[in-house]
C-alpha cells in the first residue's frame, strides 16, 4: 500500500485547501485517475469519490459530473459523503441521482452518457437548482475530508 510521505505536515497545515489538493493529487496518481481503483484503501476511495464530485460540480455542475468518468461512482459517492458526515451534500447528490430512471446511474460511461442525453431536457433544470444548493457548502467538505483523513491516517 502506497502512503503519502508528508501526511503529517499536510494534516497540520494551516493551508487546508492546499492540503486537500496535495492529497487529491497523490490519490489520483496512485489510482491512475480512477482507472485502477483496486490499489486504494476504502478511506482513500472515499476521499477520491468526494473530491471527484466537488471538482466536477465546480467545473460544470451535475450534468458534467454524470457525463464524465466521475459519474461511474455516483452511488458510491453517496456513501463516501455520509462517511465524512456530509449528509446535506449526500442528499443533494441523491436528488441529482433521482433524475435517472429508477434512480439508478449506470456505471458504464457510454450507457450513462446516452441516458443523460435522453433525460437532460427535464433533468437539467433540477440539476442546475442542485448545483446552486451544492455551492452553498452547508457541509464544509474540505474540513470534513481532512478530519476523515486524520481519523483514517494509517490507511493513507
Amino acid at each position: 500500500m502506497n502512503k503519502i510521505d508528508n501526511l503529517d505536515s499536510l494534516l497540520s497545515s494551516d493551508d487546508l485547501n492546499n492540503s486537500i489538493i496535495e492529497l487529491d493529487n497523490f490519490i489520483c496518481e496512485l489510482c491512475e485517475w480512477g482507472d485502477n481503483m483496486n490499489v486504494l484503501t476504502d478511506p482513500q476511495k472515499n476521499f477520491y469519490y468526494n473530491q471527484n464530485l466537488e471538482r466536477e460540480i465546480n467545473n460544470g455542475g451535475f450534468s458534467q459530473y454524470f457525463i464524465n468518468s466521475s459519474g461511474d461512482f455516483a452511488h458510491e459517492t453517496i456513501n463516501s459523503l455520509r462517511a465524512i458526515r456530509a449528509d446535506h451534500t449526500a442528499n443533494i447528490l441523491q436528488s441529482a441521482i433521482d433524475q435517472f430512471p429508477d434512480k439508478m446511474v449506470p456505471r458504464d460511461r457510454d450507457e450513462r452518457t446516452e441516458l443523460v442525453g435522453r433525460i437532460e431536457e427535464t433533468a437539467n433544470e433540477k440539476w442546475e437548482e442542485l448545483d446552486q444548493k451544492f455551492f452553498e457548502y452547508k457541509d464544509d467538505l474540505n474540513s470534513l475530508n481532512i478530519e476523515y483523513v486524520r481519523k483514517h491516517r494509517t490507511q493513507f
